[in-house]
């Protein structure tokens, strides 16, 4: 890249750090520091603000950047990135936004634990909401670095490793001095910055073939050197049944995954009822469907018109196709056009990673402290040193995501997500839906549901060939690959569901009927909600 690309896209950089340090700088002064103040941003927003907040924090970087990527790379098989992280969106609107809403205040503990012994349930869920936030901070930080590689010219690994660092020391300040409503804000800036410039840059695709989608689509095929295969299903997870087994399970983590998300479910207790929260959820619904819809022309379009071998070349895993597009759209790499245009591209891309690691960090501080430190302190302790140790670990969880992230940089933003997506899957969902819809659940059942779910997700991607005995691994030189899926869900998500069944079935504990009657008059009419 040019001088010219590196310092607008690190102007337009500035400039949107310097407008959301502002905002969390102004808000850090009137908050009173409550533990509502902090992790429901005083439950102030209404159903428009807090959809395009959850729009923010959903449309990530894995989204912008991997999504486009993987159908540049491999056409069809993309697709399933799109259609399924936009049909998870259902099952959070039928089944979990107003429920949710109802029976929690901060985390998905707090549901779970109005019915079971506290103690061992939230330290459960707790570990579990760590463990799937900082999965998911994994994929933002790689999606940070690849961009700052593409926008320096790659000229080192340093060059890297110091975005990385950089972006989670913002999140950090962010988190541990706005909380929730400085979050709130920054996310709903970067959803509107990110609608807009993907809005440009479709636009300008279609025009460049004439409004003509299906001359697209034979552009994209022609140059990505597979022909009709290219625009078939089985490129990238066809070649055999352990490709097809793989196919299956990212695509039942991904549509499962979003109700078990600790960053998702956080943002039902920023509105006051659980009314708004499901007209959050219509809001967000409509601005995701169209972004989705819009990262597939994109993809196709990086395909067509630069080229899966360019997109290959600049970043194997495809996490640069986008701003190579807007490099073109806008006339080339010496053109005032693409500088311009590359440097939106790149500045909106850097916001969205920032705004949705702030979302991810609150809410896994969230757990730390309300529920593990809680929990495993003899007395509970007051809001206010809930809320001080809640900015302590968000020091502790940004530090862990940035080392992640410096050593999972090779591998393509959406993949990561989707390992997210499958931990969320496995251990928060049985727990979640168990708790609000078996009347026999009881305490051991929700433990064995969350540790049946996280244990074996984790031990199969580290036994998977994600982590060894491939080239692409992030240990290639070592081998100790046992299980040949990439994404666990297929075998995880069962395990979790039949973990929390078996825990409740063979418990001494008798379910307490007066509890679930209670929960489940409080989750239906929200009488009695916080």
């Amino acid at each position: 890249m040019t001088g010219n690309h590196q310092s607008l896209a690190l102007l337009l950089f500035s400039a949107f750090v310097a407008v959301t340090l502002g905002i969390t700088t102004w808000v850090s002064r009137n908050r009173h520091g409550s533990a509502e103040e902090f992790y429901a941003g005083g439950r102030l927003f209404s159903p428009m603000e807090n959809g395009f907040a959850i729009a923010g924090d959903y449309m990530s970087a894995a989204s912008f950047l991997g999504i486009s990527g993987l159908i540049a790379l491999f056409g069809y098989d993309g697709l399933l990135y799109s259609v399924g992280f936009l049909v998870a969106w259902l099952v959070v609107l039928f089944l979990v936004a107003e429920l949710v809403r109802n029976c929690g205040r901060f985390t998905l503990a707090d549901v779970v634990a109005s019915r079971m012994r506290e103690r061992p349930v939230r330290i459960a869920a707790g570990t579990s909401s760590v463990t799937v936030s900082v999965l998911y901070l994994v994929a933002q930080m790689v999606g940070a670095g690849s961009l700052v590689a593409l926008l320096l010219g790659r000229t080192s690994e340093a060059a890297q490793a110091w975005a990385v660092i950089g972006v989670g020391a913002l999140m950090i300040v962010y988190v541990s001095l706005g909380g929730m409503r400085a979050t709130t804000w920054i996310q709903i800036v970067k959803a509107v910055l990110l609608l807009g410039g993907t809005v440009a840059l479709t636009v300008l695709v279609l025009v460049r073939f004439h409004g003509d989608f299906d001359r697209l689509l034979l552009t994209a095929a022609d140059r990505s050197g597979h022909g009709a295969a290219f625009l078939a299903p089985g490129l990238k997870y066809g070649g055999d049944w352990t490709a097809r087994f793989d196919f299956m399970s990212l695509g039942l983590a991904l549509v499962l995954g979003t109700a078990g998300l600790p960053h998702i479910l956080s943002r039902f207790y920023t509105v006051p009822t659980a009314r708004a929260a499901r007209r959050s959820v219509v809001w967000s619904i409509g601005l995701i469907g169209g972004f989705y819809l819009m990262t597939i022309v994109l993809g196709f379009g990086a395909a067509a018109i630069v080229g899966p071998d360019a997109v290959r070349a600049s970043n194997a895993a495809g996490n640069t196709a986008v701003p190579l597009l807007a490099l073109d759209l806008g006339g080339g790499a010496d053109s005032t056009g693409g500088t311009v245009l590359f440097a939106v591209v790149a500045a909106v891309a850097f916001a969205t990673i920032l705004a949705v690691v702030a979302g991810i960090t609150l809410a896994s501080s969230a757990s730390v402290a309300h529920d593990l430190y809680a929990s495993l302190r003899r007395r509970r302790g007051t809001p206010r040193s809930e809320v001080t140790v809640a900015r302590t670990a968000a020091v502790g969880i940004g530090v862990a995501a940035i080392a992640l992230g410096l050593l999972a940089r090779d591998l393509n933003v959406a993949f990561l997500v989707g390992l997210a997506f499958a931990v969320a899957a496995s251990a928060n969902l049985p727990v979640l839906l168990y708790s609000l819809f078996w009347r026999g659940f009881t305490t051991r059942g929700a433990v064995w549901a969350v540790y049946g779910g996280l244990v074996p997700a984790l031990a199969l991607v580290a036994l998977s060939p994600v982590v060894s005995g491939s080239p692409e691994s992030l240990f290639p030189g070592v081998d100790f690959q046992y299980f040949p899926l990439q994404n666990p869900g297929l075998v995880s998500i069962p395990l979790g569901f039949l973990a929390g069944w078996l825990g409740t079935v063979t418990s001494a504990e008798e379910p307490d009927e007066a509890k679930h009657a209670e929960t489940e008059v409080r989750s239906l009419t929200g009488a009695g909600a916080v």
